[in-house]
Parts: C-alpha cells; structure tokens; sequence
C-alpha cells in the first residue's frame, strides 16, 4: 500500500490544483480518461469550435438579408473534426509527461474507496492524507426499450463520427441538443428534437425559452410534450416511437443523439464505501469550504455542484487550493453569482433569477427588456428576435438577473456578471458608465436606464 501527502481524484479542474506550493509533497493524480477532463476531450471547448464553424456557414446563409448573396458549397465534416481534434488530442500525452516529470505520480487505471481514505487503483491500494475528489460527470443513459439494439450517440462521441448524418434524432432540449442541434443544421443535416417539455431549455427564462423554441421551430422539426416509448434498428439508422399530445408517431433519422442529461460518477467511485456522503442526486455533500463529511477530503466541481460548469468547477479549485495550503483562513466562494452561455444560434446568456423563479420565491422586481433592433447596431444586423431582459430589486437597485439572447450574448453578459458580483446598482452602471456607440452593448445600456 503506498502513501501519499496528496491525491487528487480527476484530472479537469482537479489537474488545475496543483501548484508551485504542492512541490515538496508526495502527489499522485488518478485520471483513467484522458487529461482535461469532459470540457477539454468531449465538451465545451470542442464543441466550440464545432460552433464556430456552424456559425460561419449559416452566417453565409444568412447574408442574403444584408444584399450579400453568398452560399455554402459543402461543408467537410472530416476537415472540421480533425482541426478539432488534431489540436485537443495530444494535449493528453504532454500534460501527463509534464505532470510526471514534475514528480507526481500518475495512475491511469480506474479507482473506488474500499474504506475512508482508502483506494483501489487497478490491483494496489494507496491511502493519502489529504485527497480531493473531481471526478466529474458522464451522460446519463435513459432506460428506453430497444436503446441497446442501436448505436447511438451521447456528447462524448457525437463529435468523433467519420461521416455527417443526413438526419439526426435528437433525445432531450437543453444546452447540449441546442448547439448539436444548430451545428448540424447548419452543416446540412435534417434535425429532429424530441422534448419531454412544453419549451425547448427549460431552465431559462420563461421568456428567452419560448422565443428560441420559436426560432428552433423554424430550423428543425421540434415534437414538443413528447417522449420516445421506443426504438429499433431501420436499415442504418433509427427508428423511434414518439408519444405526443397528438398520440403517437414514427420518427426515421440515420443518426440518433441522446442528451437528457448528465449523472456524477460518484458511483464509479463508490463513494459511499469512503464515507462520503452524497444527496439525492449523488453529488459529493460538502460545507462552503469544500470539505466533505471524511476530515482531509475535499470535492469539487461536476461531482459536487449541480451546474455542470467548467468555470464554476475552476474557481472551486482555486478555493480548495487555498484552503488546503491555509487552512487556518478558510475560504469560499466570493458570491452566488454562476453565469452560463448556450452557445447556440441565437447564443444564450444568463445569470441570476429568472422571472419564474422570482415570482416563485415571492421576490419583488422590476423588469426591463430591450430589443437588440432597439439600437444602431441591431439595425446593422437586421435583427428582429434578440433581446436583453433585466430584473432588479426595487428596495436596494441590485440585479437580481440577466438574460439575453442574441449575437454575442455571452461576452455582452459580463459587464452585468462583474455587476451583480461586486453588488453595483443598476443605476450607477447604467448612468455612470460610458458605453459605445454604436457597438451592441447599447441594448445593455438602454435596458439598465429603462429601469
């Protein structure tokens, strides 16, 4: 059995622990995937670029509407994949050498706790001192009949595909069928979306998700109140049975996507056999600091927190990070404030309250929206379906949300983020701000003075 000062568990956000200041501890990471966890390999930064190249087709498009009459000849799926991830992928390679010729110790194989304190990697058990556990999360897998007789996809294998699908079935309507879904409509595939909802992402404001199940309606066929009770082979593709409101209904596609959702692998882990204590869910139970119910263990990001945020996960890494090192000035995070983006078309941002949870909690608010085609640039664009919508306390003036939807909603965003953190009123970053003319964050501008 061999021991350590330090173990960490994930090699994502958990990689981003180490420092300088751990040198003269014995260290081991436990890492089984790949280094960079989901966001690096399987989520959000390539399909980022998978975005970017999506955009710039339906932007060809689009152009008619500016007196541009452009087109989009072919789109090379292979060409976009591999400049994907001919650069991500040997980044797993470097970061393991690098991490090893530092000195630490890197297992690859897959690891559970036998005990508090205690884990099993491959056929030896190491214990440590201190351990932080970021394992992360995984798709969930829905029990539907016959799911098993055909080769579906999840995130974590829909961009590795050799060939772009001429229909895609999508199962679920939140961040990831959102993007996927814009991707490969704009690459040229046939998009069907099958929510269980009555919206297509839910968990927006009420008013930001209809406008964009509207404009999703527009660019796919989009079976609202609906659930697949089954599915079987059909030649190479998929068959799928669709329950809706207006009974049901067979849904043909080559390819089929399944995102309803992601689970922490604290089951993988067996947690529970480490003393850990886990909610309903199975995220890791931890107190502000991010210590869990085991003295010396720590958890962060996917397999603690519900918003499945590289950035959150981050910046709870550089809390446990100092916590470790200090633990007689213990930190947390600053604020609540967790802004996310769906990189989409149009693209998403929020942070804060939305109107219904507002209304729910019984907050009292005032609200303001302002419509991107309010401003020069908006004309610029002839955007007539974006807009920013504002809530703010009439007591004390501070934000309470921010929404928008539009071109550039997740960088327009941030000066509102960098409001609500450092809890400046609306009045004095609306009036006490300069903000230029004639850029898009006008919308902003209006919005703040219209409350």
């Amino acid at each position: 059995m061999r021991h350590y000062d330090l173990v960490i568990l994930g090699a994502g956000s958990g990689n981003m622990l180490l420092s300088e200041e751990f040198g003269h501890l014995r260290t081991a990471i436990v890492e089984p995937g790949r280094f960079g966890g989901t966001c690096l390999n399987r989520g959000c930064i390539p399909s980022k670029m998978f975005v970017v190249a999506a955009d710039a087709a339906e932007g060809a498009r689009a152009a008619r509407r500016l007196g541009v009459h452009a087109s989009v000849e072919h789109v090379d799926w292979k060409s976009v994949r591999d400049r994907v991830f001919d650069r991500i992928d040997p980044l797993h390679e470097s970061a393991l050498e690098y991490r090893r010729s530092q000195g630490v110790d890197v297992f690859t194989e897959a690891a559970h706790f036998v005990a508090p304190k205690v884990l099993e990697v491959g056929s030896e058990r190491i214990t440590a001192e201190t351990f932080v556990v970021a394992v992360g999360s995984r798709p969930v897998v829905p029990d539907i009949p016959g799911l098993d007789t055909v080769a579906f996809h999840t995130s974590d294998t829909i961009m590795r595909i050799d060939d772009l699908p001429a229909s895609l079935l999508v199962l679920g309507g939140g961040f990831i069928a959102a993007e996927f879904g814009h991707v490969f409509q704009s690459f040229g595939t046939d998009v069907t979306i099958v929510q269980r909802g009555p919206r297509l992402l839910m968990a927006e404001d009420e008013q930001i998700s209809r406008r964009f199940t509207e404009l999703a309606s527009r660019r796919h066929r989009v079976l609202l109140d609906s659930g697949i009770i089954s599915v079987a082979p059909e030649g190479d593709g998929v068959s799928a049975r669709v329950a809706g409101p207006d009974g049901e209904r067979t849904v043909e596609a080559e390819m089929m996507l399944v995102c309803v959702g992601r689970r922490p692998n604290t089951d993988r882990l067996r947690a529970a056999d480490g003393g850990l204590e886990t909610d309903s869910h199975g995220h890791i139970v931890t107190d502000g600091a991010y210590r869990t119910s085991v003295p010396g263990v720590w958890a962060l990001g996917d397999a603690v927190n519900h918003f499945q945020l590289k950035h959150v996960a981050n910046a709870e890494s550089r809390v446990v990070r100092h916590n470790i090192l200090h633990p007689q000035d213990m930190r947390t995070l600053p604020n609540n404030v967790a802004p996310h983006a769906v990189f989409t078309s149009p693209q998403i941002a929020s942070v804060g309250l939305t109107e219904q949870e507002a209304r729910r909690r019984g907050v009292d608010f005032v609200v303001s929206v302002r419509d991107y085609s309010q401003t020069a640039y908006g004309w610029a664009l002839e955007d007539t379906t974006s807009f920013v919508k504002l809530l703010a306390s009439p007591a004390d003036r501070l934000l309470l949300g921010a929404h928008i939807i539009g071109p550039q909603a997740a960088t327009l965003i941030q000066p509102l983020i960098q409001a609500m953190s450092l809890e400046l009123t609306v009045d004095r970053i609306g009036h006490d701000v300069m903000y230029i003319h004639p850029a898009l964050t006008e919308a902003v501008e209006q919005a703040l003075l219209e409350l």
